[in-house]
């Protein structure tokens, strides 16, 4: 079973934030830039919240707020769920769908060490169950030939 260590070790290791004074418009033209669909949001290397397109969506754009006029904090998600490196991807689905949330950052102690997707952890299952698969396979294979 593989953990959310397995997942990072796939991605690049950069890390996108924002800090919670930056204006919405920065935080969405990073998001762009770098096409992911969030952030976390730092203040003194401390993880304080998330910002996501949901959140800019529902609390900019259906509000009719201006993004270049609104901070990141007054947007962000405060309540931020969150992983560790040796957390199994089935913790780790099952907190995604409980909460329906699309990213988790991942902390070690309390240091943000990376931040992984839905889309991640969906991979990261379809790859397990394609070894299981092929592990099934090469076993009922030797055992028709012996």
């Amino acid at each position: 079973m593989s953990n959310v260590k397995a997942i990072l070790s796939t991605k690049s290791g950069e890390l996108w934030s924002v800090s919670p004074e930056d204006i919405v418009l920065d935080a969405i033209r990073l998001m762009a830039d770098k096409n992911v669909g969030a952030l976390t949001v730092m203040h003194n290397d401390e993880l304080v919240g998330i910002i996501s397109e949901r959140d800019y969506t529902r609390k900019v754009i259906l509000k009719e707020r201006s993004s270049s006029n609104t901070k990141v904090k007054d947007i962000m998600s405060k309540q931020v769920y969150y992983t560790h490196p040796e957390q199994s991807i089935d913790e780790c689905m099952f907190l995604m769908t409980e909460h329906r949330i699309r990213h988790l950052p991942v902390l070690e102690n309390t240091k943000l060490v990376g931040m992984i997707s839905v889309g991640d952890v969906v991979k990261e299952i379809i790859n397990d169950q394609k070894y299981t698969i092929k592990q099934l396979e090469n076993y009922i294979s030797w055992e028709e030939n012996y």
